[in-house]
């Protein structure tokens, strides 16, 4: 049994989509600087990330111009004792178990630099740059249910206080690279996975803030034996517009994955 078919209780429990919440919400709370990053990285991780960062480096590393100054503050917050790549930004990320995005907390807020070794649907090079509003572009409403409200965050966030909220997709596997939507799953649905993403944003300086993102996996069929989770999930996918189910994957999987917790 591999580390991603370990049922983690407390993840069932208190699932990312709560008892059927919206899916695309702000929902950050503050957590101690201590529980910035939620643990060391494992060693499973760090081969994961060195290995893409040795051999798709353009696809997982990308930065500005302008970014050496935002890379080297981090520097200063992030020890590491890396030194192999050209980018700070991507020995930083082998200390740690997240992707890291710099995003100016000023201004456009525009992404600056980044390291994303497990991208969901979400391709670097075509995001490096942008505004985050550009960047949430891609669902239509996306804008108006975070775009908004975290550039207001970002704005007016203290220094130095990291903010924690839960994403979630789900996958027909536990692969950790999807530049692209994956399209139908060749797995069966009974195989597919809930990909849950622990996403944290601090403003370090004034001028820089890290948006940092870590993902896991939990084995969909663990639902079976949580009523009140399942319930929770398909009441949030029943809420989905139609600009979120085509980001989550398309109707046809939408519906599917309806169907399949409905039978349960």
């Amino acid at each position: 049994m591999s580390l991603s078919d370990e049922i983690n209780t407390k993840f069932w429990l208190n699932p990312p989509w709560g008892d059927g919440q919206k899916k695309y919400r702000l929902g950050l709370a503050p957590i101690d600087k201590e529980n910035w990053f939620e643990s060391d990285i494992s060693t499973s991780l760090k081969k994961h990330k060195t290995k893409l960062l040795e051999t798709r480096y353009e696809d997982v590393i990308a930065t500005t111009e302008d970014s050496i100054e935002a890379q080297h503050i981090l520097l200063e917050k992030i020890i590491t004792t890396e030194n192999k790549f050209p980018d700070m930004i991507a020995n930083i990320s082998l200390s740690v178990p997240d992707d890291l995005c710099i995003i100016e907390s000023n201004g456009s807020q525009r992404l600056i630099a980044a390291s994303v070794c497990s991208p969901s649907y979400w391709n670097l090079n075509k995001k490096i740059g942008k505004s985050l509003k550009d960047i949430h572009k891609p669902v239509k409403t996306l804008n108006e249910k975070i775009g908004n409200p975290i550039e207001k965050f970002i704005n007016n966030a203290p220094l130095e206080m990291p903010f924690k909220r839960e994403n979630w997709f789900i996958h027909g596997n536990n692969e950790r690279f999807y530049l692209e939507p994956e399209g139908w799953p060749e797995e069966p649905i009974e195989e597919w996975y809930v990909r849950s993403e622990r996403e944290t944003i601090c403003k370090y300086s004034d001028e820089y803030s890290l948006f940092a993102i870590n993902v896991r996996f939990q084995p969909l069929r663990a639902i079976r034996d949580y009523e009140n989770t399942k319930k929770g999930l398909i009441n949030s996918l029943e809420n989905f517009d139609k600009y979120e189910i085509d980001y989550f994957g398309g109707v046809s999987k939408h519906d599917a994955l309806l169907k399949h917790l409905h039978s349960l």
